[in-house]
C-alpha cells in the first residue's frame, strides 16, 4: 500500500466543501497525478475507526490530487497519512 497525505479541504472563497479533501500523493506532476484516480484511500482515527474515500481528480499541476470521503473528516484529519489502495 502507497502512502497519501491529506493536505486541506478543497474550498472556495465562500464555501468549503465538507466530503472533499486535496491530498499530496507521490507524484511531481499532473500526468503522473492522474495515475491515482480511481484508488482508494482509507483514513483511521486514533480510535481505530476507517473512513474510506476515493480519489477523483488531479488538483494543479504539482501531483495533488482531489478525493472524496463516504463522510466529513474532522479536522485533526489534515497532515495525517491515509493508506492508497
Amino acid at each position: 500500500m502507497a502512502k497519501a497525505k491529506i493536505i486541506q479541504f478543497r474550498r472556495g472563497k465562500k464555501r468549503i466543501h465538507e466530503r472533499h479533501y486535496i491530498v499530496n500523493v507521490e507524484a511531481k506532476s499532473r500526468e503522473e497525478a492522474a495515475k491515482f484516480v480511481g484508488k482508494e484511500l482509507i483514513w483511521t482515527s486514533p480510535a481505530g475507526k476507517k473512513i474510506v474515500g476515493k480519489i477523483a481528480a488531479p488538483h494543479g499541476n504539482k501531483g495533488l490530487v482531489r478525493s472524496i470521503f463516504e463522510k466529513g473528516l474532522p479536522g485533526q484529519a489534515r497532515n495525517n497519512e491515509v493508506e492508497m489502495k
